[in-house]
């Protein structure tokens, strides 16, 4: 399936994150059976419930806000959402901003606007909903299920990336494409930021650049 060490690899486990970053998506597009971890007890500073987009000034982090904090005791399928402010909004008009001048803006608008709109209770559910919809957009063929249990080693068949792609290393991970990005005169190229930057920049042509980039496990 890849090579090397990896091709002993027939599964995938992986947290679910917001909006993913490129080597989160790169990775699903490898894998046919690909779990998502609902039963870890939530981890503050990830991707969970944030992502990294760029706009004309650098780069912007988007944060959900989520109920009661970030309790580190809560599993994650049990983490909800805090609508208290209007944080859809302002996530909505940042990405505006940053991408309303992208070759393919208008492709997408109405779908990452649709998905923002919806106000799911649970972070899981509203992760799940954006994994569907980059699925359907991508064409990525893997079958997504979630975990029953949490099991912190898995089966050597199964490749574990939970806690993999992290804010922390976003940029200190592998970079083997680059598109063209809509502030990169400004601030230079920026490697693995939200799916959304690539899916707005090149459009459709990230299908090929995510199927013919083969990530090392």
């Amino acid at each position: 399936m890849i090579n090397n060490k990896n091709d002993i690899f027939t599964s995938l486990i992986i947290e679910n994150q917001y909006f993913p970053c490129v080597n989160y998506i790169n990775t699903l597009f490898q894998f046919s059976n690909i779990k998502i971890e609902q039963y870890e007890t939530y981890q503050k500073m990830s991707f969970r419930n944030r992502c990294v987009v760029a706009g004309s000034n650098g780069l912007v982090h988007l944060s959900v806000p989520l109920a009661n904090g970030r309790d580190r005791q809560q599993l994650m399928k049990d983490v909800r959402i805090s609508h208290l402010a209007n944080w859809q909004t302002q996530h909505w008009r940042t990405i505006e901003s940053c991408y309303s001048r992208s070759p393919f803006f208008e492709f997408y608008r109405d779908g990452v606007l649709g998905l923002l709109q919806k106000k799911e209770v649970y972070l899981l559910d509203r992760n799940l909903a954006i994994l569907e919809w980059l699925k359907k957009v991508l064409k990525f063929q893997g079958q997504i299920s979630l975990t029953d249990s949490y099991e912190k080693n898995v089966g050597v068949d199964m490749a574990d990336r939970r806690n993999y792609y992290l804010p922390k290393n976003r940029v200190g991970q592998p970079v083997t494409f680059t598109y063209t990005q809509v502030f990169q005169d400004r601030i230079g190229f920026q490697p693995n930021l939200s799916i959304l930057d690539l899916l707005f920049n090149s459009g459709p042509a990230a299908i090929n650049l995510l199927k013919d980039n083969k990530l090392t496990f």
